[in-house]
């Protein structure tokens, strides 16, 4: 009886809690190690086949992530030091500043493959976050509620804000609700605390 959407946001929630769960051990040195030596013997075998997508989901680690892993170790390979967090996601964004074609063509591979992490899936969740923020705006509207939005609040020097504040509360099944903050995702208990802890407590003292 759910939608789409809602069963989406249900599995992906579940999925990083599992890759979470798992993030340690794909990360050791011995894990690193192994992971890019299979991907170069791969791709020396093969370099058109999907070797770092397959290896990812043989080992059941997102494909993104695998993707970074291997990236991360050619880079330190070539350039005999430790790269940038930023140089990563920028390759990662766009593989075609990879000095290697091979690799930049895994890479894209597995960030086009990956349903839940990666630098497009950002840009979904994004455009999504956004989408619904405007929906909102477009109903407090409809209703003739007066709010200070959270880009408002920003120019006013606030730093953590929810995304609009009433500046007259109303009453809604019993509760005053002073401001709304808008989640494009499933509200599981997990993501309940977290969010309390991140933001909402913080908000509700204040405003």
């Amino acid at each position: 009886s759910q939608s789409q959407s809602t069963l989406l946001s249900i599995f992906s929630q579940e999925y990083q809690k599992q890759i979470k769960r798992t993030h340690a051990k794909h990360h050791t040195a011995e894990a690193i190690e192994t992971y890019y030596q299979r991907y170069l013997n791969g791709v020396m075998k093969n370099a058109a086949a999907p070797v770092l997508l397959e290896l990812a989901n043989e080992v059941d680690f997102a494909p993104s992530l695998m993707a970074r892993i291997v990236l991360e170790r050619f880079l330190q390979e070539k350039e005999q030091a430790i790269p940038s967090k930023t140089l990563i996601n920028s390759m990662l964004r766009d593989p075609s500043q990879i000095p290697d074609g091979v690799l930049a063509n895994q890479i894209y591979q597995c960030t086009v493959n990956d349903c839940c992490y990666g630098p497009l899936v950002d840009c979904i969740k994004h455009a999504i976050g956004h989408e619904h923020e405007v929906l909102l705006r477009e109903m407090l509207l409809e209703k003739n509620l007066s709010f200070i939005a959270e880009d408002q609040l920003r120019a006013k020097g606030y730093d953590k804000t929810p995304d609009f504040i009433l500046e007259v509360p109303v009453a809604v099944e019993g509760h005053i609700i002073h401001w709304i903050e808008s989640k494009a995702s499933f509200g599981d208990e997990s993501s309940h605390q977290a969010y309390l802890q991140d933001q909402f407590w913080s908000y509700w003292n204040r405003y």
